[in-house]
Formats: C-alpha cells, structure tokens, sequence
C-alpha cells in the first residue's frame, strides 16, 4: 500500500482520479510516494509517483470518451464539448510539461545531483511522464488508432488503472509505470529513503523548516473489551448506571473500559425505555460487529433473579429490536442511504428544512475522537431534541489530532460539567502497561502534556495499570524475516498447546505490507502455511484471504493501524525495523501506532525485527539494561 500525500482525496477530484488515486494507494509497493495535485512551485500536476526502483512518474488524467474526439493527431486533438467542438493539446504534451517542471524543482536539491563523473551536474535518477484516459480502454484506442497520434507506452487506460476491469493486474500496471520514460541516460539507480526524503522537501520546503507538531490523520487507540471476561471495578458500573439523562462525555486511557461502559449504558437505556430508539456507532465496521456482540450479549445477561423472571415474560431482549449498532460509514450508507461526500449538501438541506430523516432517542458513539465535525453535525439532526440523550466515548490521550471544534460548535450541546475521566487500564498486564508507556514517555514529542485529571485540549492522560501480572514482553532479533515468522510459528505452537489460547486470539501486526523488491506478507503467509498453521486477515483492506467471522479459527494478521479497538491474548509485532516509516513526516504518529500495536496484547507481547531503526536500537538498549527478565528472554533461541 503506498504512502499517500494527502492521505485521502478532495471532494472535489472526478470519478476517474479517485479510481487512480484507490488504485496506486492499495497495488503499489510500500515504499512508494504518492502525491495528489502537490503545487508544485505554482504549477499542479494530477499525480507524482516517487519509487526507490521507479525514479518520479508525472501523470496527467482526463475524461474524454472515444466518441467525444473529432480528430487527432500528435500535437492537437478536437474534442465535443458542452459549447461545441474545442481544439486542445495533446494529452501527452502536458504531461510533458509537467515533468519538465517538476525535475526543474527537483533539481534544485544537491542531494538530488551526480558530483562527478560522466553524468556530473544531472539528476542521479530518470522522470517519466504520462496521460491516463480514465473512461477510454485500450481496446477504443486500437479501433480509433490513437497510438497513431499518442505514444502507447506512455498512456494509462482505463482497464489498465481499475481493478474492476478484467484486463487489470498489478504487474501491469507496475510495468506501464516503468516504462513511462523517453530515455536512459545513465545506470539504474536505487533512490534511497533519504533521496526520497530530499524530493519531498523540493516539493515542500516548508516541512524542511517546521519542526513543530502538525495536526495529521488520526491513528487514535480505541479499545474493546468484547471478548474478554474482564473485571471492571465498581467505578466502571457506577458510571454507567448513574451517568446521568441528556449529553454526555467519558474520556479514558488504553483499556479503561470505555467501551464496556457504552455498552453496559446502551443496556440501562434499552430496558429503562423499551419504546426508544437507540442508535450505537463507531467508526469502522469490524469494530461494529464485536461491539454489537459485546452489547446483545450484556442485554442478554440478567441482572438478578427478577430481572430473569421479567426478560421471560417478556420473551427476551434482543439489541435489535431497538438497538441499531452500526459503523458511521456503513449507517449512512443503509439507513441514510447517502455516502459521506453528499453530507455538507445534506447537511444545507437540513438546514432548510428541506430533508427529513430517522430520530434517535438516544445516540452513543464509540471511537468519538475519530468523528468528524460535519459527522456530528450530521447525528445533531437526528437526535431527538426532547431526550438530548448522547454519550460521546472517546481517547484523545492517544490523539495526534486535536479536534478543531468544540463540541458545542460541532454539536450544539456544552459537555462542560457532563464528563468523566477513566485512569485504570484493564486490558492489558502491568508488565506490558509498563513497557508500552515507558516506549511512549521515551519518543513522544507530546510527553511534556502529560497531565493528571484534564480533560482540556489533547493531554495525555498515564495510565495506572491494575494489579494483574503477566510475563515481561519479549524482544528478539532475527537475521531475516524468514527466520521471525519460523520463530513465531513455534511460539505459537506453545500458547496453543501448552497454555490453550486458540488460534483466532493471537494477532500477527505488521507496519507495512511490501517494498518494492519484497512482499512481506508473501513472507508471512508463506511461513505460516510452511508450519500448517490456519491464518487470515483482519479486514480485507490489505486485499488477503479475510477471517469474517470472529469465532473462525486462524491466527489474524493485520497493520498496525486496522487493528483499532481490539484486543488479543497473544500479540506479535514483526519486522519492527520498518519502524518509524522512513516516508512519514510525523514520527509522532509512528509513535502512536506503536503503542497502540503492544496494547493490543492482554498478556503476551513479542516484538521481532532483523534489521536496524530507531526504535529497533531503544529496544535493544532497554534489553541490555534489564537484566532480568526481558534481557534473558532477548537470549532464547
């Protein structure tokens, strides 16, 4: 999957650029750059492609359809528009220009030049250039004889850019991008992180000067205690029982029981207003389906003996019949039947009164930092104003992104005097509590907010681990890959034979799937096959083999940053020395999905690499320091 710049696409872009920008986010490697209309030194190209084995591709989209054009040739074409037929550039010579320009920019950077030698003074890499036809296929352009006027091997088509097409692959789609060049001039050469580092400063010069914190896209940690039989002490239960009518706010750390608290609240709700109707959403839609879970499973647990006697009289409580538990997305997709783009139109609509949709009485949101303010200003409308009855939970502790508006700006409604703060961590052992949080306080750039008590800004609130005590989280270092996914296999084996944790409660993470000259996750699948091991993926993002169902045995392997809101018996975190992303600006977030990845683990934690980072080296000086137990573990073989 490859890196992103922005990470996801304007409203604004056609039909056609988000198919590309879907495409090159989820088929290219890892290690490649991808820039969305950067303005480059005042000029905007559609897309910059950056790869270690590529060098820069400059792409150029339009819409025009085969019956559109009137007459082409190498330099002009005629094409039907709305105000008759309008004479253009060839497509081509465009994008041309455009890659002229960016290698201008590019060249700007010494880094970027060869010092001596034959080719002194040029780049030390090639730019190539193209034109995607985003509604034309290959098939149009040999019947039209294009390729008489528009170079082939420079131009994209529609098969060859949309996985829904039959003739699309990634190998070729790949090999067009290679071959998007008009000349050689020199020997192949492998652009390295920090050449790619230098292209993105010649693109934004600014991000060379800041060093201060930006806000970027939220990871934030979010956690489930679905699957678990955790104790919460009597606070967590006091809260939900006494919450409180109308709006409500309950920030936590990692594993406080924020979740059980919403689900527990959703149950007191239900049966103390049968006639309610109660709207439960998240973000995204497999933590959808374990809350639903966790909550049909609270509300049917009775609370005591005439609680029982009550739910047979009344045939059962299902959260079903009044409870719709969804992920934001998929809500508004089956019961708004809207998408998020037409929001901001819906919302104008609303604001006329011109637009009816469904009422809530009562609305509860996990995952709240991930909500953006027009989703809320959204859910505003559907609450029923008379009960006001709203529980945002949400982590801002984990939070690189602090929320631009208040809540009553985003809202209506002032939470102040409304919140509660959850300091606790239950999920997770105090062994691994400890060891996540030192890693955080160590490379955290938001370590000096850390407060006690706030619930202001984006301070980081410290956990306080409970008393439950597990083994030390194990680090060890490997010469390959390979060699990790043989050792984890037969770690595996262990857990499951000797201490009876099943295969679907133990979780393989990993940052990022491929590089260009390497797939890790072939690597991964092909060692877990090897040892006969049953696995699949959490969510079919990651384009493998999905375990949909989440009483399917197999191991899950997942990214660092799908894996939001759950927890595992078992965590092993592999090839860690891909720690921080060398593509990412904010090694803040790098930060944050690190710590969100080693407080997946209820009790075991494995961290394995084979190569060198940054955070790599912190855990080989953290296990020269400690003596017992974890250096001794550093030793197994």
């Amino acid at each position: 999957m490859a890196y992103m710049i922005p990470e996801t696409i304007s409203r604004l872009a056609s039909v056609g650029e988000r198919v590309l920008f879907q495409t090159l986010k989820q088929y290219l490697p890892s290690d490649y750059m991808v820039l969305y209309k950067p303005e480059i030194d005042g000029r905007r190209p559609d897309f910059v492609i950056v790869g270690p084995d590529l060098g820069i591709v400059v792409l150029e989209t339009n819409d025009y359809e085969k019956n559109a054009l009137v007459h082409v040739d190498q330099h002009e074409w005629q094409v039907h528009t709305s105000n008759g037929v309008s004479v253009v550039e060839n497509p081509l010579k465009e994008a041309k220009r455009s890659a002229q320009h960016v290698a201008e920019q590019v060249k700007k950077e010494d880094k970027l030049i060869v010092r001596s030698g034959k080719w002194a003074g040029q780049l030390k890499f090639e730019i190539g250039f193209g034109a995607v036809f985003t509604r034309m296929k290959t098939e149009a352009f040999i019947q039209g004889r294009l390729f008489e006027a528009i170079n082939k091997e420079l131009v994209l088509c529609r098969d060859e850019m949309d996985p829904e097409e039959d003739g699309f692959s990634t190998d070729r789609l790949i090999e067009k991008l290679h071959n998007m060049f008009t000349s050689w001039n020199h020997r192949w050469y492998i652009l390295t992180n920090e050449d790619i580092r230098a292209i993105r400063y010649s693109f934004y010069p600014e991000s060379r000067l800041s060093m201060t914190y930006k806000p970027a896209a939220s990871y934030q940690d979010q956690y489930l205690l679905s699957r678990h039989n955790m104790t919460m002490d009597l606070r967590q239960d006091s809260i939900a029982q006494h919450l409180g009518d109308k709006h409500r706010l309950i920030r936590g750390v990692a594993g406080s029981g924020k979740t059980w608290v919403l689900a527990r609240r959703t149950k007191i709700l239900a049966k103390a207003h049968p006639d309610w109707n109660i709207l439960v959403l998240c973000y995204s839609i497999p933590l959808a389906r374990n809350l639903e879970q966790l909550i049909e499973r609270m509300i049917g647990e009775p609370e005591d003996l005439l609680d029982l006697l009550e739910m047979i009289n009344a045939n059962g409580l299902r959260a079903g019949d009044q409870v719709k538990i969804r992920g934001f997305h998929q809500w508004l997709q089956n019961d708004l039947q809207t998408r998020e783009e037409a929001i901001p139109a819906l919302l104008g609509k609303l604001e006329k009164k011109q637009a009816i949709l469904p009422t809530y009485d009562a609305i509860l949101i996990d995952e709240g930092q991930e909500f953006e303010p027009e989703w809320l200003k959204l859910l505003s409308y559907v609450l029923n104003p008379a009960t006001q009855s709203l529980l945002i939970v949400e982590d801002r502790a984990q939070s690189i992104q602090k929320r631009k508006n208040s809540l009553f700006q985003d809202i209506g409604l002032n939470f102040r005097g409304r919140s509660k703060i959850l300091t606790v961590n239950y999920r997770n052992t105090a062994q691994i509590v400890r060891f996540a949080w030192d890693f955080y306080q160590r490379h955290s750039v938001l370590k000096h907010s850390v407060v006690q008590g706030s619930t202001k800004g984006v301070e980081i609130i410290p956990p306080q681990s409970t008393r439950r005590s597990g083994p030390e989280p194990m680090i060890k270092r490997f010469g390959s890959l390979h060699e990790e996914i043989a050792y984890i296999a037969a770690q595996i084996r262990f857990l499951r034979d000797e201490r009876g944790i099943p295969y679907s409660d133990m979780l393989i993470l990993y940052r990022v799937k491929d590089r260009y000259d390497v797939s890790y996750v072939d690597v991964i699948r092909r060692g877990l096959k090897a040892a006969g091991l049953p696995f699949g993926w959490l969510s079919a993002e990651d384009g493998e083999t999905q375990l949909t169902e989440p009483t399917e045995d197999g191991i899950r392997i997942s990214t660092i940053n799908n894996v939001k809101g759950l927890d595992f018996q078992a965590v092993f975190i592999v090839n860690m020395e891909s720690m921080p992303y060398p593509l990412e600006e904010l090694e803040e977030r790098e930060v944050s999905l690190l710590y969100i990845g080693m407080t997946r683990a209820l009790e075991w934690l494995y961290l394995t690499y084979s190569g060198e980072s940054k955070f790599t080296l912190y855990f080989e000086e953290l296990a020269r320091k400690r003596s017992s137990p974890i250096a001794s573990e550093t030793r197994m073989g």
